[in-house]
Protein backbone atom coordinates (compact mmCIF):
# COMPACT_ATOMS: atom_id res chain seq x y z
CA UNK A 1 0.00 0.00 0.00
CA UNK A 2 1.44 3.66 -1.25
CA UNK A 3 1.34 6.08 1.13
CA UNK A 4 -0.72 9.32 1.16
CA UNK A 5 0.74 12.28 -0.73
CA UNK A 6 -0.97 15.63 -2.10
CA UNK A 7 -0.17 18.45 -4.37
CA UNK A 8 -1.43 21.78 -3.94
CA UNK A 9 -1.26 24.49 -6.46
CA UNK A 10 -0.88 28.18 -5.62
CA UNK A 11 -4.42 29.04 -6.74
CA UNK A 12 -5.66 25.86 -4.00
CA UNK A 13 -6.67 23.49 -6.66
CA UNK A 14 -5.57 20.03 -4.40
CA UNK A 15 -5.19 16.85 -5.85
CA UNK A 16 -4.72 13.64 -3.87
CA UNK A 17 -2.96 10.42 -4.74
CA UNK A 18 -0.01 8.14 -3.45
CA UNK A 19 3.65 8.87 -3.07
CA UNK A 20 6.09 7.95 -5.77
CA UNK A 21 9.40 8.41 -5.25
CA UNK A 22 11.09 9.97 -2.26
CA UNK A 23 9.29 10.53 1.12
CA UNK A 24 9.18 14.49 1.57
CA UNK A 25 8.00 18.06 0.73
CA UNK A 26 9.21 19.91 -2.24
CA UNK A 27 7.72 23.04 -4.06
CA UNK A 28 8.49 24.19 -7.85
CA UNK A 29 6.79 25.21 -10.72
CA UNK A 30 3.84 22.60 -12.10
CA UNK A 31 4.23 22.39 -15.81
CA UNK A 32 3.74 19.41 -17.88
CA UNK A 33 5.33 17.67 -21.00
CA UNK A 34 3.24 15.57 -23.56
CA UNK A 35 5.73 13.43 -24.28
CA UNK A 36 5.00 9.44 -24.17
CA UNK A 37 8.90 8.79 -23.64
CA UNK A 38 12.05 10.63 -22.97
CA UNK A 39 11.18 10.40 -19.19
CA UNK A 40 14.98 9.86 -17.62
CA UNK A 41 15.99 13.00 -20.51
CA UNK A 42 13.21 14.70 -19.03
CA UNK A 43 14.45 13.77 -15.31
CA UNK A 44 17.88 14.90 -15.88
CA UNK A 45 17.88 18.24 -17.94
CA UNK A 46 18.83 20.89 -16.11
CA UNK A 47 16.72 23.29 -17.79
CA UNK A 48 14.06 22.20 -15.57
CA UNK A 49 15.56 23.13 -12.24
CA UNK A 50 12.91 24.07 -9.87
CA UNK A 51 10.19 22.91 -11.69
CA UNK A 52 7.97 19.83 -11.09
CA UNK A 53 7.31 18.20 -14.21
CA UNK A 54 3.41 16.24 -15.01
CA UNK A 55 3.46 13.55 -17.34
CA UNK A 56 0.78 13.38 -19.66
CA UNK A 57 1.29 10.13 -21.14
CA UNK A 58 -0.90 7.41 -18.55
CA UNK A 59 2.46 5.01 -17.80
CA UNK A 60 5.55 6.01 -17.04
CA UNK A 61 8.76 3.87 -16.26
CA UNK A 62 7.67 0.67 -18.77
CA UNK A 63 11.32 0.73 -19.80
CA UNK A 64 12.68 1.71 -16.84
CA UNK A 65 16.26 3.91 -16.01
CA UNK A 66 20.05 3.45 -17.12
CA UNK A 67 23.21 5.24 -16.55
CA UNK A 68 23.40 5.74 -20.26
CA UNK A 69 20.55 8.14 -21.14
CA UNK A 70 21.16 10.73 -18.21
CA UNK A 71 21.52 14.41 -19.73
CA UNK A 72 23.44 15.41 -16.40
CA UNK A 73 24.63 14.59 -13.47
CA UNK A 74 22.06 14.21 -11.28
CA UNK A 75 18.13 14.22 -11.83
CA UNK A 76 17.30 18.07 -11.62
CA UNK A 77 13.63 18.38 -11.50
CA UNK A 78 12.43 19.97 -8.28
CA UNK A 79 9.59 16.83 -8.08
CA UNK A 80 7.51 14.62 -10.70
CA UNK A 81 4.02 14.04 -11.29
CA UNK A 82 2.78 10.56 -13.01
CA UNK A 83 -0.65 9.19 -13.38
CA UNK A 84 0.72 5.41 -12.85
CA UNK A 85 4.16 4.59 -12.34
CA UNK A 86 5.67 1.33 -14.03
CA UNK A 87 7.36 -0.87 -11.42
CA UNK A 88 8.69 -3.62 -13.22
CA UNK A 89 10.37 -2.22 -16.58
CA UNK A 90 10.64 -4.17 -19.66
CA UNK A 91 13.58 -3.35 -21.32
CA UNK A 92 17.52 -5.20 -21.48
CA UNK A 93 19.05 -1.98 -20.74
CA UNK A 94 17.36 -1.59 -17.50
CA UNK A 95 19.21 -0.94 -14.23
CA UNK A 96 15.99 -0.43 -11.99
CA UNK A 97 12.42 1.23 -11.62
CA UNK A 98 12.30 4.80 -11.93
CA UNK A 99 10.66 4.26 -8.44
CA UNK A 100 14.07 3.48 -7.18
CA UNK A 101 15.32 5.81 -9.34
CA UNK A 102 13.85 8.94 -7.69
CA UNK A 103 14.39 7.38 -4.55
CA UNK A 104 17.92 6.86 -4.81
CA UNK A 105 18.12 10.75 -5.83
CA UNK A 106 15.93 11.61 -2.87
CA UNK A 107 13.20 12.79 -5.21
CA UNK A 108 9.46 13.34 -4.05
CA UNK A 109 6.86 12.47 -6.83
CA UNK A 110 2.74 11.92 -6.54
CA UNK A 111 1.03 9.33 -8.77
CA UNK A 112 -2.73 8.17 -8.59
CA UNK A 113 -3.62 11.57 -9.31
CA UNK A 114 -6.10 12.94 -12.19
CA UNK A 115 -2.91 14.21 -14.41
CA UNK A 116 -5.18 14.75 -17.18
CA UNK A 117 -7.69 17.09 -14.85
CA UNK A 118 -4.04 18.83 -13.86
CA UNK A 119 -3.00 19.52 -17.37
CA UNK A 120 -6.09 21.22 -18.24
CA UNK A 121 -5.81 23.40 -14.85
CA UNK A 122 -2.78 24.55 -15.98
CA UNK A 123 -3.40 25.07 -20.14
CA UNK A 124 -6.07 27.18 -18.41
CA UNK A 125 -4.29 29.06 -15.34
CA UNK A 126 -0.87 28.98 -16.30
CA UNK A 127 1.93 27.11 -14.88
CA UNK A 128 1.79 27.96 -11.02
CA UNK A 129 3.78 27.04 -7.66
CA UNK A 130 2.95 24.14 -6.35
CA UNK A 131 4.06 21.84 -3.47
CA UNK A 132 4.26 17.90 -3.36
CA UNK A 133 4.09 16.44 0.38
CA UNK A 134 4.00 13.12 1.41
CA UNK A 135 4.07 14.34 5.52
CA UNK A 136 1.82 17.59 6.10
CA UNK A 137 -1.37 17.43 4.69
CA UNK A 138 -2.84 20.43 5.98
CA UNK A 139 -3.82 22.77 3.64
CA UNK A 140 -3.42 25.75 5.42
CA UNK A 141 0.57 24.68 6.47
CA UNK A 142 0.95 24.29 2.81
CA UNK A 143 -0.24 27.20 1.47
CA UNK A 144 2.25 28.97 3.72
CA UNK A 145 4.87 27.18 3.03
CA UNK A 146 4.34 27.38 -0.78
CA UNK A 147 3.44 31.29 -0.59
CA UNK A 148 6.95 31.76 0.43
CA UNK A 149 8.65 30.25 -2.33
CA UNK A 150 9.31 33.10 -5.13
CA UNK A 151 7.92 32.72 -9.15
CA UNK A 152 9.96 31.48 -11.84
CA UNK A 153 9.46 35.45 -13.51
CA UNK A 154 12.78 37.55 -12.61
CA UNK A 155 14.78 33.88 -11.30
CA UNK A 156 18.19 33.36 -12.84
CA UNK A 157 18.45 29.60 -12.86
CA UNK A 158 21.58 28.74 -14.65
CA UNK A 159 24.48 30.15 -12.01
CA UNK A 160 22.34 27.19 -9.84
CA UNK A 161 22.98 24.45 -12.40
CA UNK A 162 26.28 25.51 -14.51
CA UNK A 163 29.64 23.75 -13.43
CA UNK A 164 32.20 25.78 -11.31
CA UNK A 165 35.18 25.30 -13.46
CA UNK A 166 35.71 24.75 -17.11
CA UNK A 167 36.44 21.70 -18.50
CA UNK A 168 37.20 19.71 -21.91
CA UNK A 169 34.57 18.03 -23.17
CA UNK A 170 35.93 16.41 -26.33
CA UNK A 171 38.16 13.47 -26.57
CA UNK A 172 38.75 12.62 -30.38
CA UNK A 173 41.36 14.84 -32.03
CA UNK A 174 41.28 12.91 -35.23
CA UNK A 175 40.74 14.68 -38.25
CA UNK A 176 39.47 18.79 -38.40
CA UNK A 177 38.38 20.16 -35.64
CA UNK A 178 36.77 22.93 -34.88
CA UNK A 179 37.67 24.41 -31.32
CA UNK A 180 34.42 25.62 -29.57
CA UNK A 181 33.70 27.61 -26.45
CA UNK A 182 30.31 26.18 -24.74
CA UNK A 183 28.56 28.25 -22.57
CA UNK A 184 27.01 25.86 -19.99
CA UNK A 185 23.72 27.82 -18.43
CA UNK A 186 22.29 24.21 -18.20
CA UNK A 187 23.46 22.32 -20.92
CA UNK A 188 22.95 18.46 -21.71
CA UNK A 189 25.04 15.96 -22.42
CA UNK A 190 23.84 15.56 -26.12
CA UNK A 191 24.48 18.34 -26.85
CA UNK A 192 28.28 17.81 -26.16
CA UNK A 193 27.91 14.59 -28.18
CA UNK A 194 26.48 16.16 -31.37
CA UNK A 195 29.01 19.12 -31.44
CA UNK A 196 32.02 16.56 -30.98
CA UNK A 197 30.69 14.09 -33.63
CA UNK A 198 30.15 17.06 -35.78
CA UNK A 199 33.95 17.54 -35.78
CA UNK A 200 34.12 19.99 -32.74
CA UNK A 201 36.98 19.91 -29.73
CA UNK A 202 34.39 21.10 -26.81
CA UNK A 203 35.36 22.96 -23.68
CA UNK A 204 32.95 24.14 -21.27
CA UNK A 205 32.58 27.40 -19.62
CA UNK A 206 30.93 28.71 -16.71
CA UNK A 207 28.07 30.63 -17.37
CA UNK A 208 29.58 33.16 -15.45
CA UNK A 209 32.38 33.43 -17.78
CA UNK A 210 33.52 36.90 -19.22
CA UNK A 211 34.26 37.73 -23.13
CA UNK A 212 37.94 38.43 -21.76
CA UNK A 213 38.54 34.72 -21.06
CA UNK A 214 36.82 33.49 -23.87
CA UNK A 215 39.17 35.67 -26.16
CA UNK A 216 41.45 34.52 -24.69
CA UNK A 217 40.82 30.90 -25.30
CA UNK A 218 40.41 32.05 -29.19
CA UNK A 219 37.60 29.62 -30.08
CA UNK A 220 36.49 28.78 -33.46
CA UNK A 221 33.16 29.63 -32.46
CA UNK A 222 30.94 30.16 -29.53
CA UNK A 223 27.61 27.44 -28.24
CA UNK A 224 25.04 29.37 -25.74
CA UNK A 225 23.39 26.44 -24.29
CA UNK A 226 19.71 25.45 -23.19
CA UNK A 227 18.90 26.33 -19.11
CA UNK A 228 16.52 26.66 -16.73
CA UNK A 229 14.63 30.62 -15.13
CA UNK A 230 13.89 33.64 -16.49
CA UNK A 231 16.94 34.85 -19.65
CA UNK A 232 16.36 38.38 -18.45
CA UNK A 233 18.04 37.67 -15.09
CA UNK A 234 20.94 36.30 -17.08
CA UNK A 235 22.60 40.01 -16.84
CA UNK A 236 26.29 38.59 -16.96
CA UNK A 237 25.77 36.09 -19.68
CA UNK A 238 23.85 38.46 -22.48
CA UNK A 239 26.47 40.91 -21.62
CA UNK A 240 29.14 38.53 -22.46
CA UNK A 241 27.56 37.81 -25.41
CA UNK A 242 27.11 41.39 -26.35
CA UNK A 243 30.97 41.53 -26.15
CA UNK A 244 31.06 38.85 -28.58
CA UNK A 245 28.78 39.57 -31.41
CA UNK A 246 30.70 40.47 -34.59
CA UNK A 247 33.68 38.72 -33.50
CA UNK A 248 33.49 35.10 -32.94
CA UNK A 249 30.50 33.11 -34.68
CA UNK A 250 27.63 32.07 -32.16
CA UNK A 251 24.92 29.30 -31.96
CA UNK A 252 22.23 29.32 -29.29
CA UNK A 253 19.86 26.70 -28.23
CA UNK A 254 16.14 27.29 -26.30
CA UNK A 255 18.07 29.79 -22.79
CA UNK A 256 20.90 30.53 -25.58
CA UNK A 257 18.15 31.34 -27.98
CA UNK A 258 16.84 33.99 -25.70
CA UNK A 259 20.06 35.66 -24.35
CA UNK A 260 21.76 35.81 -27.74
CA UNK A 261 18.08 38.02 -28.77
CA UNK A 262 18.46 40.50 -25.40
CA UNK A 263 22.10 40.60 -26.16
CA UNK A 264 21.12 41.63 -29.97
CA UNK A 265 18.48 43.97 -28.45
CA UNK A 266 15.03 41.98 -28.00
CA UNK A 267 12.61 41.45 -25.38
CA UNK A 268 11.06 38.40 -23.40
CA UNK A 269 8.26 36.95 -22.02
CA UNK A 270 6.66 34.20 -19.86
CA UNK A 271 4.25 31.83 -21.69
CA UNK A 272 1.62 31.00 -19.98
CA UNK A 273 2.05 27.20 -19.57
CA UNK A 274 5.11 27.08 -21.90
CA UNK A 275 6.41 24.12 -24.30
CA UNK A 276 7.24 21.03 -23.21
CA UNK A 277 6.77 17.60 -24.81
CA UNK A 278 8.34 15.73 -28.40
CA UNK A 279 6.07 16.59 -30.91
CA UNK A 280 5.77 20.38 -31.80
CA UNK A 281 5.75 21.39 -35.20
CA UNK A 282 7.94 24.24 -36.44
CA UNK A 283 8.04 26.27 -39.85
CA UNK A 284 11.37 26.71 -41.07
CA UNK A 285 10.90 30.43 -42.63
CA UNK A 286 13.78 30.09 -44.88
CA UNK A 287 13.05 27.53 -46.85
CA UNK A 288 9.05 26.83 -45.64
CA UNK A 289 9.64 23.07 -44.44
CA UNK A 290 7.75 22.17 -41.12
CA UNK A 291 10.14 20.28 -38.30
CA UNK A 292 8.66 18.41 -35.61
CA UNK A 293 10.64 19.17 -32.52
CA UNK A 294 11.43 18.56 -29.14
CA UNK A 295 10.55 21.84 -26.52
CA UNK A 296 10.87 22.34 -23.06
CA UNK A 297 11.01 26.28 -22.72
CA UNK A 298 8.61 28.27 -19.80
CA UNK A 299 10.00 31.69 -21.90
CA UNK A 300 9.92 33.04 -25.43
CA UNK A 301 11.62 36.28 -27.69
CA UNK A 302 8.79 38.60 -28.23
CA UNK A 303 8.88 38.93 -32.18
CA UNK A 304 7.50 42.35 -31.82
CA UNK A 305 10.32 43.44 -30.61
CA UNK A 306 13.13 42.10 -32.78
CA UNK A 307 15.11 45.08 -34.02
CA UNK A 308 15.94 46.09 -37.30
CA UNK A 309 18.78 43.87 -38.64
CA UNK A 310 17.29 40.29 -36.75
CA UNK A 311 15.76 37.80 -39.03
CA UNK A 312 12.97 35.60 -37.49
CA UNK A 313 13.57 32.29 -39.21
CA UNK A 314 11.36 29.79 -37.28
CA UNK A 315 7.69 30.39 -35.78
CA UNK A 316 6.22 28.02 -33.81
CA UNK A 317 2.74 26.49 -35.57
CA UNK A 318 0.96 26.10 -32.33
CA UNK A 319 0.98 29.73 -31.04
CA UNK A 320 3.35 31.43 -33.62
CA UNK A 321 5.93 32.53 -31.40
CA UNK A 322 9.37 32.41 -31.73
CA UNK A 323 11.33 29.50 -32.15
CA UNK A 324 14.79 30.95 -34.27
CA UNK A 325 16.02 33.71 -35.48
CA UNK A 326 19.70 34.96 -37.36
CA UNK A 327 21.51 38.32 -37.54
CA UNK A 328 21.95 40.16 -40.47
CA UNK A 329 25.45 42.03 -39.42
CA UNK A 330 26.54 39.52 -37.11
CA UNK A 331 27.65 35.63 -37.49
CA UNK A 332 24.93 34.80 -35.09
CA UNK A 333 21.92 32.26 -35.13
CA UNK A 334 19.93 30.08 -32.38
CA UNK A 335 16.94 28.08 -32.28
CA UNK A 336 14.55 27.98 -29.30
CA UNK A 337 13.71 24.34 -29.66
CA UNK A 338 16.02 20.92 -28.84
CA UNK A 339 18.09 19.36 -32.02
CA UNK A 340 19.62 17.71 -30.27
CA UNK A 341 16.58 15.71 -28.27
CA UNK A 342 17.24 11.81 -26.99
CA UNK A 343 15.11 10.32 -27.41
CA UNK A 344 12.77 12.55 -29.90
CA UNK A 345 13.25 13.47 -33.24
CA UNK A 346 15.84 14.16 -35.49
CA UNK A 347 14.58 16.92 -38.06
CA UNK A 348 16.38 19.70 -36.88
CA UNK A 349 20.03 18.16 -36.71
CA UNK A 350 21.16 20.41 -39.37
CA UNK A 351 21.62 22.98 -37.52
CA UNK A 352 24.78 21.43 -36.13
CA UNK A 353 25.85 21.63 -39.63
CA UNK A 354 25.42 25.05 -40.05
CA UNK A 355 27.36 26.03 -37.13
CA UNK A 356 30.05 24.69 -38.39
CA UNK A 357 29.32 26.17 -41.60
CA UNK A 358 29.20 29.27 -39.73
CA UNK A 359 32.94 28.65 -38.43
CA UNK A 360 34.14 27.67 -41.96
CA UNK A 361 33.35 30.79 -43.49
CA UNK A 362 36.19 32.33 -41.67
CA UNK A 363 35.03 34.48 -38.79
Amino acid sequence: MKNQAVLLLKDGRLFQGSSFGAEGETIGEVCFNTGMTGYQEILTDPSYCRQIVTMTSPHIGNYGVNPEDVESDRIQVAGFVVKEETELPSNWRAHQSIGDYLREHSVVGIQAIDTRALTRHIRDNGAMNGIISTIDFNKGSLTEKLLKNPDMTGLDLAKEVSVDMQFEWSQNSSGKRYKVAAIDYGIKYNILRLLEEHGCDVTVFPASVSSKKIFDFNPDGVFLSNGPGDPAAVTYGIKMVQELLGKKPIFGICLGHQILALALGAKTFKLKFGHRGLNHPVKNLENNRVEITSQNHGFAVDLDSLPDGIISTHINLNDTTSEGIRSKDYPAFSVQYHPESSPGPHDSRYLFRQFIELMESGY
